[in-house]
């Protein structure tokens, strides 16, 4: 095997050129300047090439350090990550999951007890959001995202679709006022969604009137949320009508915390997917986890 040069001479080169200045570097690996200088001087010896243009008050990679500089970043990086898996396989790590809010609140909690019956060895952390999470730097082993289903060089697994149904809390029906026709809804609040910002063809109240063929109620007015948790607790609040996920609501309904007042729903084309990387897929837990979760949702995939 080829003598490879001292790691801490890698690391003091690939700070220093990433910042272009030893003092950064110091500052960064906790070193004074004179050490990055004394290592990057032996790393120079080593390949017997210089790496750095000395000038007045500044640093500058040679033609030698701007090529070497991305591929020793590269391996830090792949070392990092490959560090990062390891440390994740561990069996006595979290199995973490994120998905947005909603999702986590109204559908994964109430069916966590049972994966926990299977596996009570594994601990279970949430991270409650729909950023895009990058598996190879992150600490999150899986996430539930609805779209399309594309999403490049990562494990898909479709798990569910769902249409967006009206509902409101059966506190907003008293003292007399009636959801009999659909023309009532003039009458009340209509809580939306602001999910149309991020994709105009999200299914909205304009479109579910248009099924209804109502063309007396104003689509526009009402209260907008953008976040779908929020919106689902106004319903619950009785602040309005609101078009909500049919399996969100559904056990809303059949508690009697919300009811339907009519049966008319849209389709989403959008599904609920599990999304991981294909490294962090073979990891024992998740693997476990999406068994359980596709189990889950087997009846939504079946209807």
């Amino acid at each position: 095997m080829n003598k490879l040069p001292p790691l801490k001479a890698l690391q003091a080169f690939e700070s220093a050129g990433r910042h272009l200045s030893f003092t950064a570097a110091a500052v960064e690996l906790n070193v004074t300047p004179g050490a990055v200088s004394q290592q990057i001087r032996l790393l120079e010896e080593f390949l017997e090439l210089k790496l750095f243009r000395r000038l007045n008050r500044a640093i500058a990679l040679s033609d030698e350090g701007q090529l070497f500089l991305p591929m020793i970043a590269n391996g830090f990086e792949q070392f990092h990550e490959a560090v990062n898996l390891l440390r994740q396989r561990r069996s006595d790590g979290p199995l973490t999951i994120t998905s947005a809010p909603s999702f986590i609140s109204k559908w994964l909690i109430p069916r966590l007890a049972s994966f926990k019956a299977l596996h009570p060895d594994v601990d279970v952390r949430i991270d409650t959001s729909d950023r895009l999470v990058d598996f190879s730097r992150e600490d999150i082993d899986v996430g539930i995202r609805f779209g399309d289903g594309e999403y490049p060089e990562l494990v898909t697994v479709f798990l569910f679709a769902f249409d967006l149904i009206p509902v409101c809390s059966p506190e907003l029906l008293h003292d007399g006022r009636q959801l009999r026709e659909v023309s009532d809804l003039r009458n009340f609040t209509l809580l939306h969604s602001n999910h149309d910002e991020l994709d105009p063809g999200w299914p909205d109240w304009a479109m579910w009137l248009k099924v209804v063929e109502a063309d007396d109620v104003d689509s526009s007015h009402g209260i907008y949320f953008n976040q779908s948790d929020q919106l689902f607790q106004a319903a619950l609040d009785g602040q309005g009508v609101a078009l909500l996920a049919n399996v969100m609501a559904d056990p809303e309904i059949a508690a009697g915390r919300l009811v339907q007042p009519f049966s008319a729903r849209l389709p989403v084309k959008m599904n609920y997917h599990l999304v991981t990387s294909p490294q962090k897929a073979a990891i024992e837990k998740v693997s476990a986890f999406r068994a359980w979760i596709l189990d889950q949702s087997a009846y939504l995939r079946e209807a």
